[in-house]
């Protein structure tokens, strides 16, 4: 039996991954009472078990910054920063796999008039291109994940670039959580500094690498 259209492929993992947040917010399962409540259980495993959980969530949408502020919450700034980057790389493999899945003409569909752009660039530049992307203020990576998974891109070029570029985000955000009872303590200074100047690289290394990609090849 072969294998639905490219399309249709695309069409489902749209649902799914537009519908299960949808599902979670009606239900009101999102706070962070509730994934207290999921984790502590765990007990010395609850660190682990949040990366599993926030890599699951991760990859169908729920925003990155909420759950690094609640694993800051949870844990605290230092292992709080560890678990966002692990369930960050559990989301970015997840993503990247379904990408794979879904293959290149769906991912070229959803990326519409900028898509022989980010292909070459993948292809000349892959971990360059992930790094600076999750460095890029504004854009979520599950997206992209998704898109990286069906452009090719391996597994050792999403894993190096997530880690590193997440890393800065990652400490912000889980900053923030953990400070959230004191908002003017050092270190949520330090988690907003973090993001001002995560955000101010970000966008020069990305106009720097969209500059490049667009140049004509020779």
């Amino acid at each position: 039996m072969s294998p639905p259209p490219a399309r249709v492929r695309l069409i489902a993992l749209v649902v799914v991954i537009t519908g299960v947040p949808l599902a979670l917010a009606l239900l009101d399962m999102l706070s962070a009472d509730q994934l207290r409540d999921l984790v502590e259980p765990a007990g010395p495993f609850a660190p682990l078990v949040y990366v599993l959980l926030g890599g699951l969530l991760g990859a169908v949408f729920i925003p990155g910054p909420v759950l690094a502020a609640t694993s800051g919450l949870l844990f605290g700034p230092a292992l709080g920063t560890v678990v966002t980057v692990g369930s960050a790389l559990v989301t970015t493999l997840l993503c990247r796999e379904a990408g794979r899945r879904a293959g290149a003409d769906g991912a070229r569909d959803l990326l519409g008039r900028h898509a022989e752009t980010i292909d070459r660039a993948a292809t000349e530049h892959g971990t360059v291109v992930v790094l600076v992307q999750r460095m890029t203020p504004g854009v979520p990576d599950a997206p992209l994940s998704y898109a990286f998974g069906a452009l090719g891109l391996s597994v050792r070029q999403v894993v190096v670039g997530t880690a590193i570029g997440t890393l800065p985000r990652a400490f912000s955000y889980t900053a923030l959580g953990a400070s959230v009872a004191d908002p003017r303590s050092p270190l949520a200074v330090a988690g907003v500094a973090g993001l001002v100047l995560s955000a101010v690289v970000g966008a020069e290394l990305t106009r720097r690498a969209w500059r490049r990609a667009r140049r004509p090849m020779p």
